[in-house]
């Protein structure tokens, strides 16, 4: 599980478009003269692409440059990977090039690249839709050296890459998005990674009496910036794990203020978040609750008490001319709701307005002030007449307000509960640990009980049965079994004793456990899991696209619609296009008009649309974590949905990834002992899988537990063929046939008899030559993982192809795949043909996802529309794929396909639904049904019904929370492995 620390610079690689082939070498320019040039790469950030269409403008006119090797574009990290050649073109020219093509373009340097491009996260107040975010996103995008930059209308979040090579800071961010009318305040960044902010308390804490800490603190080990915010007494302090911790920042702290000062860590950004949630929702239920004191006379005096003998009476009784104690009633009592409680809505729409663009906030101000004025305008005139009668519509305004209160209220709490997983997630640690004390010698002295974010790097902590572990580390004493399964999904708890590898948040079951902490805080692997989940909620699906594009258009439509609706009626009314009888009794044909036009602008309802996507993606993303799939955002969930052939590599994917020597066969008179140590001794400097097998079968020949083996000299791993090396001046070779072939090494019939057996056996053959000479066979078996023919037959019953490419000789992978099912096999493919063969199979128009677990198989992840990598192999697959198997079980292949299907479905749905609302609400509103029906919707119940349909598409999106993988699961048949070894000589 050590591996999971590579989630934290995952790469969420897009589909790439493909095109004709175009020319490697400059015309005129013979291509032998090119290929013996040396080649360079260049990385470009390129600003401004939405979609494949753009990577593809971007593809071609960089390939229409002479001198262009290859080029990459990837469209969700907004990056150019360009091989080229420098004699004939440069990375100005290039840079140039993508510039023409309409998009910003930057030269990323290494360092650039690595070191220099930062990430922050600003937690955003005061967005409404997704005309909003949008906004927002483009500000962002504005800013020089920003080079990527995401808004999330439903976690209320934006994630920013930028260069601060460029003069830019997060507090230039945080300004750009105050300009742009949000709030925003800074959540995390990249260089916070090792940052902590401690509160200190004491009888003074001014600049004066703190200034001694801050010198003490800056003059420690490993401390970077200390930062001093006087009106909260809090330090926040920048340091290098590797050389002091938070526990050392605190002693230094009391130590200098002889006890008269005392330090605690701030409340985590979780907790900093949920306050401000909670606050938020605690502000709408206020405001909601206090329109109802004024809203619910309101209603009363114009809809009840009307009918109501001796009420009706006295609210009818005149003041002024034909102004009547019902009308000031309901003017005194609206007034309030008006422009107090309603405020947040005229606020909102400044700041929309004053960006140029309009929101829900905008439709709600103009629909609200168009029945308050009308009604106050009605009021003045009766006031100054005495034979006007007008009719009021106070109560339009006020219950629309409420209403509207009512519904964001309840969307707050049903968006806080799409980011349950992460709040489940960060709760995993626990609030204490018990830290050990130890001597020079390592023997343990004492023991004290401390807050768990004051553990330490090479701090031991011991751990008892029943408590969780405090944070990643390995175990230095003890036994015992660990449930991982609120971590990784895997159900039956996982035997730990001294050497294993421990995770933060883990429960021990039985045993006392004495754990070394590794990574503490950010760097544990828990909270890289929940940045990983945390940044996929953020990425927007390929889908959001289509609502963002409506959305850019949808107020001001709204608004046109509503005019033209009013003016229709206004002017049906006045030319008597219609009866009078369709005029109610209460208001005339202008007044009827008004409803009509104000019953249109706020029904319609931007918010939904918004909010259709992202609710779904969170929660699927956050179900797919707990039960151990990690998904890198809404555009692996929106391919993965998709997905209709998969293709699988064979060790460490179909098979357990741990093969064993079974079987050995000498070919020459010689001692096995002598034989091992040769081919270990040249096995020894390969990271291959089948030579580490190798090397820990020769172990059993050697007396110590991690023997030294002769020098190896001149040593070549040939990928795809084996190794070679000199060892006790013999030249040894280890490897396939195509190895020995290629050196002219002839292969008697005695092993290429044991080969066949051994392929026939699902065995893969090794050939050994001494000395030119062939002298053994060894036959190599890893077992199928448990289950792995099951899921195929699922996999084919849900109208998935499988086909299986593979590094190993075609006979052996024929075996594995017949036992398996799968009917494709390719063998004997090197990286580069396993991506060729991915996109071979896009070119067919299928779209493919690739599970993989080592190196061999990165380009493959790339290339394929979904890449899945299992969880426990290496890192470079790991930040290659676009989702995480954490289990390493292949039936997680099928649950990250159905979550996948099932939230896009959900996804379906919403949209559905909000666009349904809008298209059927809008004309409704607008009268259709009036002539032949006299129904007409009034302005209040249609603000309740743009408050309910926001809320109903997050609660939609929420019922993914009781999502269930598929029940052929839960029946697969676990089979045991077995292997036997045997030598013949």
């Amino acid at each position: 599980m050590a591996k999971l620390l590579a989630l934290s610079c995952w790469r969420n690689l897009s589909p790439r478009p493909h095109y004709p082939s175009m020319p490697k070498y400059p015309k005129g320019q013979p291509a032998t003269t090119v290929e013996e040039l040396s080649d360079s790469t260049a990385l470009f950030s390129v600003v401004g692409m939405t979609c494949a269409a753009c990577a593809g403008s971007v593809e071609k006119a960089v390939k229409r440059l002479p001198g262009i090797r290859q080029a990459i574009v990837d469209v969700l990290n907004n990056r150019a990977h360009v091989v080229f050649y420098p004699s004939f073109v440069n990375e100005e020219t290039i840079r140039e090039a993508i510039e023409d093509a309409g998009f910003e373009a930057l030269l990323l340097t290494d360092g650039t690249d690595d070191k220099s491009v930062k990430v922050c996260r600003i937690q955003i107040k005061g967005m409404t839709c997704t005309s909003c975010s949008s906004t927002l996103e483009s500000v962002l995008q504005g800013l020089h050296g920003v080079l990527e930059a995401r808004v999330g209308l439903a976690t209320e979040e934006a994630q920013v890459h930028y260069n601060p090579d460029l003069l830019l800071n997060p507090n230039d961010i945080l300004q750009a998005v105050e300009d742009a009318g949000f709030e925003a305040v800074l959540i995390s960044s990249s260089e916070d990674f090792t940052k902590i902010d401690l509160h200190v308390e004491g009888a003074v804490t001014d600049g004066a009496s703190m200034e001694p800490i801050l010198d003490s603190l800056r003059t420690l080990p490993g401390v970077l910036v200390v930062d001093l915010t006087e009106e909260f007494s809090k330090i926040s302090v920048s340091y290098k794990p590797d050389f002091t911790g938070p526990r050392d920042l605190i002693n230094v702290i009391e130590k200098t203020g002889n006890g008269n000062f005392k330090a605690k860590i701030y409340p985590t950004e979780q907790g900093q978040r949920n306050s401000h949630r909670r606050e938020e929702t605690r502000q709408y239920y206020k405001s909601f609750l206090w329109s109802l004191v004024f809203t619910i006379p309101v209603f009363l005096t114009s809809m009840v008490f009307m009918y109501v003998p001796g009420i009706k009476d006295a609210l009818d009784a005149k003041v002024v001319n034909m102004l009547t104690v019902g009308e000031v009633a309901r003017w005194v009592l609206c007034t309030p709701v008006q422009f107090v409680l309603g405020w947040r809505f005229y606020y909102g729409s400044y700041k929309s307005l004053r960006r140029g663009s309009a929101n829900m906030d905008v439709l709600i101000a103009l629909g609200t002030n168009a029945a308050y004025f009308y009604s106050v305008y009605s009021v003045l005139r009766a006031a100054t007449s005495p034979h006007f009668e007008g009719n009021d519509f106070f109560e339009t305004s006020a219950m629309l307000i409420s209403f509207i209160l009512l519904g964001k209220y309840l969307e707050i709490l049903a968006k806080g509960k799409t980011s349950d997983a992460i709040a489940k997630l960060m709760n995993l640690t626990p609030d204490t640990a018990v830290l050990l004390n130890l001597d020079a010698d390592g023997n343990v002295v004492g023991e004290e009980e401390i807050d768990s974010r004051l553990v330490q790097k090479n701090d031991v902590i011991k751990v008892v049965p029943g408590a969780k572990v405090a944070s990643d580390g390995f175990v230095v004493r003890g036994q015992s079994h660990v449930n991982e399964s609120m971590i990784t999904g895997e159900a039956r708890p996982v035997s730990k004793r001294k050497g294993d590898k421990v995770i933060g948040g883990t429960v021990n079951e039985n045993g006392v456990l004495h754990v070394k902490a590794t990574t503490v805080g950010s760097e544990s692997a828990l909270s890289q899991i929940v940045r990983l989940v945390e940044s996929a909620q953020m990425a927007k699906a390929p889908v959001q696209k289509f609502a963002d594009r409506i959305s850019k258009y949808f107020v001001p439509l709204v608004i046109v619609i509503s005019f033209t609706t009013w003016l229709a009626w206004f002017l049906a009314g006045r030319y008597h296009a219609y009866p009078k009888s369709w005029i109610p009794s209460s208001m005339d044909s202008f007044e009827l008009a008004l409803q009509f036009g104000i019953s249109v602008m706020v029904i319609a309802c931007p918010c939904a649309l918004g909010l259709a996507t992202p609710t779904a993606v969170m929660v699927g993303t956050g179900v797919g974590a707990s039960q151990g799939v990690l998904i890198k955002g809404g555009q692996a969930l929106e391919s993965a949905h998709k997905v209709n052939c998969i293709v699988f590599d064979k060790t460490g994917t179909l098979t357990v990834g741990k093969p064993v020597i079974v079987r050995t066969e000498l070919l020459t008179k010689m001692v096995l002992r002598e034989f091992y140590e040769l081919v270990a001794a040249t096995e020894v400097n390969s990271e291959h899988p089948l030579a580490k097998a190798v090397v820990e079968y020769a172990k059993k020949f050697r007396d110590e537990e991690n023997p030294s083996w002769p020098e190896a000299r001149d040593f070549v791993s040939i990928t795809g063929h084996g190794v070679k090396a000199t060892v006790h001046n013999k030249e040894i070779m280890v490897g396939n046939k195509s190895l020995l072939a290629d050196h002219n090494i002839a292969i008697p019939v005695e092993a290429e008899d044991m080969l066949a057996e051994a392929e026939k056996m699902a065995q893969t053959g090794i050939l050994v030559s001494i000395s030119g000479k062939v002298a053994g066979v060894l036959a190599v078996s890893d077992p199928l993982k448990p289950g792995a023919q099951e899921v195929i037959s699922i996999l084919k019953s849900m109208k998935i192809k499988s086909i299986m490419v593979t590094g190993d000789n075609f006979g052996t992978a024929s075996s594995i795949a017949r036992e398996v099912g799968i009917e494709n096999v390719i063998a004997e493919a090197k990286p580069d043909q396993k991506a060729e063969k991915v996109k071979d199979l896009q070119a067919s128009g299928y779209a493919v996802a690739m599970v993989g677990d080592g190196i061999n198989d990165s380009p493959a992840l790339v290339a394929a529309d979904v890449g899945m990598a299992i969880g426990a192999g290496t890192d470079i697959a790991i930040e290659a794929a676009d989702i995480v198997l954490m289990k390493s079980n292949l039936e997680d292949v099928i649950t990250a396909i159905d979550l996948s299907r099932k939230t896009f479905t959900r996804i379906r749905l919403n949209y559905v639904w909000a666009l349904g609302y809008n298209l059927l609400g809008i004309p409704i509103a607008a009268g259709v049904l009036f002539p032949s029906t006299r129904f007409r919707l009034p302005p209040w119940i249609a603000g309740a019904a743009m408050a309910a349909s926001s809320v109903s598409v997050v609660c939609c999106s929420l019922l993914l929370k009781y999502y269930r993988r598929p029940k052929k699961l839960d029946n697969l048949e676990i089979r045991g492995i077995s292997i036997e070894s045997s030598t013949d000589i």
